[in-house]
């Protein structure tokens, strides 16, 4: 008989499902004292299945992952117990910083698809100065846990 982690793991194809349906992940880097800095974030995913965030150049989040590119990310949701459904990524980090490559990601990412919309020959100043300022931090999971709770029917 299989055991019950092994029953409410997702597979794969139900991870990536998942991620996809979803729309804010919670970042955890290494913060300046060795303690977890953890933040909630909109976020998209790349063909390779690579989550995609978007922040300011001089955030706390960037600054951490510019001395350790380390970080965890979770997606969770659910009310009850038994709908209880989370996807934990370990990943390494790239920090992409060329303005034009920060539009492209940018419009992967649900929140900023109308900030990234808007960016074309006639957009504004401010938008042009937002885009200058900031970075698309793109993870590469080494590791994935996931769990879904329905998956027992009900039966604990």
């Amino acid at each position: 008989m299989p055991s019950r982690r092994d029953m409410v793991r997702m597979t794969p194809e139900e991870t990536r499902a998942y991620q996809g349906g979803e729309r804010r992940i919670i970042l955890v880097t290494n913060g300046p004292e060795g303690l977890p800095h953890p933040v909630p974030m909109n976020y998209g995913l790349d063909d390779e299945g690579r989550v995609l965030i978007t922040s300011f150049a001089r955030s706390q989040k960037v600054c951490n992952l510019e001395r350790d590119p380390r970080a965890a990310l979770l997606v969770e949701s659910g009310e009850t117990y038994a709908e209880l459904k989370a996807v934990i990524l370990y990943a390494d980090v790239e920090i992409v910083r060329g303005p034009e490559q920060v539009v492209a990601l940018m419009r992967r990412i649900r929140a900023a698809e109308p900030l990234a919309g808007s960016l074309d020959a006639a957009m504004s100043e401010q938008v042009r100065a937002s885009i200058a300022k900031r970075v698309v931090l793109r993870f590469t999971p080494f590791r994935a846990v996931s769990w879904d709770h329905g998956k027992l029917g009900g039966k604990y």
